[in-house]
């Protein structure tokens, strides 16, 4: 992993600097997508930035609602400096996270209700559809560059040595964060290949949700820092990919008997 570094004389994490090359990559990839289908890449633009800020509360929202109990031991062993101080303290240790489903969903919320309010073609959904897996695997990339979302002791795997969360160093960890990466990519292949050819117009937010959700749940089985025993033994990721799967099932049915009504009558 890269522990925090210092760039004149700010330190820096070397995840959200990863992450936001992602943004960027996916993001050009979006626009000139959208560009190519005749429309106004300064529309797409205005949508990433409303999914940018979504995601970003989305994820820190999330991460802190599954983390209840951290504000209040948080909260509870900070020294008597004050109510206001101890409170704010203790809601940054609480929501300083980040849940990448939190993100999606918030992304999603903020996008969705921006694309509703101009109106755009379905273009613009599937395009972004394409972009969040190319971004998730940027993004998964840092995770192991930074040493968080581990994976679970292994005897084959890396072993960190610096990483902040302590309970993580000292033992092989399979590199969950890398096989997630190349399990996004490959889904950004899938996704452009179908948005190429015109195939799921209209429909590939859904496929990728439905293939991801299916691929998230297996893979935190493999990982080593998820919460447990939120639910049957199922981490909160594992439950929402469950709930996904199943929504975008019923969509896709309902949606292609839909398309078949007027060929029918």
């Amino acid at each position: 992993m890269i522990p925090p570094f210092e760039i004149f004389g700010k330190t820096f994490a070397i995840y959200p600097l990863i992450a936001l090359a992602g943004f960027f990559v996916s993001g050009i990839f979006a626009c000139v997508q959208i560009k190519k289908r005749g429309f106004d890449e300064n529309d797409m633009i205005c949508v990433l930035l409303f999914c940018g800020v979504g995601a970003l509360i989305g994820g820190h929202m999330l991460y802190g609602l599954t983390n209840p109990t951290l504000f209040f031991q948080t909260f509870s062993m900070l020294p008597q400096t004050g109510f206001s101080e101890a409170f704010w303290q203790s809601a940054a240790a609480t929501f300083g996270g980040s849940v990448f489903y939190g993100g999606l969903l918030g992304g999603m919320v903020t996008g969705g209700l921006y694309y509703r309010k101009k109106r755009f073609p379905n273009d613009f959904v599937d395009v972004m559809a394409v972009s969040v897996p190319l971004f998730h695997t940027f993004g998964r990339i840092g995770c192991f560059l930074g040493g968080c979302c581990y994976g679970i002791e292994c005897s084959v795997g890396f072993t960190y040595t610096q990483n902040p969360i302590t309970i993580a160093n000292g033992v092989r960890r399979f590199p969950v964060q890398l096989l997630e990466a190349l399990f996004c990519f490959a889904l950004f292949l899938v996704l452009f290949s179908l948005l190429r050819r015109g195939l799921y117009k209209g429909r590939l937010l859904a496929v990728y949700l439905c293939v991801y959700a299916v691929g998230r749940f297996f893979l935190e089985f493999l990982r080593g820092d998820s919460y447990r025993g939120f639910l049957f033994g199922l981490s909160t990721s594992q439950i929402i990919s469950i709930l996904l799967l199943i929504g975008t099932v019923v969509f896709l049915l309902t949606d292609q008997k839909r398309r078949k009504r007027p060929a029918a009558s």
